[in-house]
């Protein structure tokens, strides 16, 4: 039993306090909380609960704005005020921690495979030449394919669930006492989650590590945990094992996690709903000029397999599919964001020429809500100069009163303070950011939104609020949107058609209703399988 095991990491009234142009933010308020040995604890709670914050501050990687206060000690020694060396003697090699934005953690200059190296160099004194065939081993270890050529990929050049596994490799590679994974599955669709969990499971079995995981995903905890610690607004509001927290939880607020889940149904719109975007024959290859991934096409890698897509006014396409599907490169296409070839109509214009001066006038109507919500917000603006940035560009005649007069709606149409609009992007939840973000793309009037992965990093009871959010815009301004997920259960709930990919191609597509009721492929009955049976 868990109870009898050695306590590795000890917090005690561990609080966590933000400096803000409106005064202190109490993130974290007096929490406490024990780790032991070989166990997994899960922190779960909404955005914004302090889950992230609470290890962030364990950990010395607060924002400069930010301070922790209160005793978090691992085998006994404090890491709260500890000095930056004395600290790296400890993260890093006895304790790791794999980052929710896998993106903004990997440094884009360099190699995968020397980012993987670096922590063996320093931690464990190994050769360069010894500790990048250990990053071999660990790539090979957390399923990335090809691991001899991909080592040399950098970071752009993987998938969001590739990076992921990067992220983990990395954290794992001086076999950590303690593991802090903070929403480790969050990038990865249905069918990769339990393989990465596998994995972790077996590790921690092998090495007797400890993990922490911080999570929104219920299902995951109920199947990975032994303890569940519940955290609301800062503070703790129910813990026990993960038996008493499922079967017999006592918190309402547990008991609201625990029946979330997202819901509804949108109606197919008419099939003489005019069309408003249409790609015919897309197709997009990206250059292997460096050696990796050699196979098809001398050098290149076609990431979509001419695809046909037709969006109608008003209607809610999901796009489904596993990592590396070609999803995301599709939506990009599909806003001629990146080079492909193929034919392009937005409303009854023909773009397929239009370059990037010709596509200027009409990015206000076809917007994009990125991935990861912190990564394209840009940490040294306001969250008011990030939501009017467009205005710059496509209504340059508006003043500044005006400007943040928009940005004050903007933020009440996605129900944040409109006092918000002062304060910077790392002072709020994953959850608010992406509303952030989605304020930026609505301030502009758009007609089409593609939406990627717009909630893969929310709880679910924000997932709900953001798909009601989401469906009260369309419905207010008559949007288009094409919403790209591995998430099935969001995909079902928000879209009235759905496209399946795999590998560039589409494997199926139709009715909402038809595809996950009668799905006619196998590929579409596994990714249905593995995500409602998870």
């Amino acid at each position: 039993m868990s109870e009898n095991r050695e306590t590795i990491l000890s917090v005690r009234d561990l609080t966590v306090t933000f400096t803000t142009p409106d005064g202190p933010v109490e993130a974290v308020k007096g929490i406490d909380l024990d780790v032991r040995a070989g166990e997994t604890l899960a922190v779960v709670g909404e955005s914004g609960s302090g889950k992230s914050q609470t290890m962030m501050g364990i950990m010395g990687l607060l924002a400069k704005n930010g301070s922790a206060t209160g005793s978090a000690r691992y085998r006994g020694r404090e890491l709260i005020g500890l000095d930056t060396k004395a600290l790296n003697q400890v993260r890093g090699a006895r304790v790791t921690m794999i980052f929710q934005e896998p993106m903004t953690s990997l440094d884009p200059l360099y190699t995968i495979g020397r980012q993987i190296a670096e922590p063996l160099v320093h931690h464990r004194g190994l050769s360069f030449r010894q500790a990048r065939a250990r990053a071999l081993e660990l790539l090979d270890l957390v399923g990335i394919p090809e691991p001899a050529r991909r080592i040399d990929s950098y970071p752009h050049e993987m998938s969001g669930g590739q990076r992921q596994r990067v992220m983990i490799a990395m954290a794992l590679a001086n076999e950590p006492d303690l593991l802090i994974a903070d929403e480790p599955t969050t990038a990865l669709d249905v069918t990769i989650q339990a393989q990465i969990l596998d994995l972790l499971r077996l590790l921690q079995q092998r090495f007797g590590m400890a993990i922490i995981l911080i999570t929104h995903d219920l299902g995951v905890v109920k199947h990975f945990a032994d303890r569940v610690v519940v955290m609301r607004r800062g503070e703790v509001a129910e813990e026990g094992s993960a038996e008493d927290i499922f079967q017999r939880p006592k918190a309402d607020y547990t008991k609201m996690l625990l029946a979330a889940e997202p819901s509804g149904h949108k109606q197919p719109v008419a099939a003489s709903a005019p069309v408003i975007l249409e790609g015919r024959g897309v197709t997009v290859d990206f250059s292997l000029a460096r050696g990796f991934l050699l196979r098809k096409n001398n050098g290149m890698l076609r990431a979509v397999d001419h695809v046909d897509l037709t969006l109608r006014q008003g209607q809610t396409i999901g796009i489904v599919g596993e990592s590396g599907s070609g999803k995301s490169t599709l939506g990009r296409a599909l806003l001629r964001l990146i080079a492909s070839d193929g034919a392009y109509r937005f409303e009854k214009q023909d773009i397929s020429k239009f370059d990037r001066a010709a596509m200027r006038p009409l990015r206000k109507e076809l917007q994009l809500v990125f991935q990861d919500p912190y990564g394209s917000l840009s940490p040294r603006q306001t969250v008011g100069e990030i939501i009017t940035e467009g205005l710059l560009v496509h209504a340059p005649d508006i003043d500044r009163i005006e400007r943040d007069r928009r940005a004050a709606e903007a933020l009440r149409e996605v129900h944040l303070d409109p006092a918000a609009r002062n304060r910077y992007p790392h002072e709020f939840s994953g959850g608010q950011r992406q509303r952030i973000a989605i304020a930026r793309a609505m301030i502009l009037k758009p007609k089409v939104v593609i939406l990627d992965e717009p909630t893969s990093a929310l709880d679910r009871s924000v997932q709900s609020q953001v798909i009601a959010l989401l469906r009260e815009l369309q419905a207010a301004h008559d949007l288009s949107y094409v919403f790209i997920s591995h998430d099935l259960a969001v995909v079902k709930a928000m879209a009235d058609y759905v496209v399946v990919m795999k590998s560039g191609r589409i494997v199926e597509e139709g009715e909402t209703e038809a595809i996950f009721h009668h799905p006619q492929e196998a590929y579409t009955k596994a990714l249905i399988g593995a995500a409602f049976t998870h």
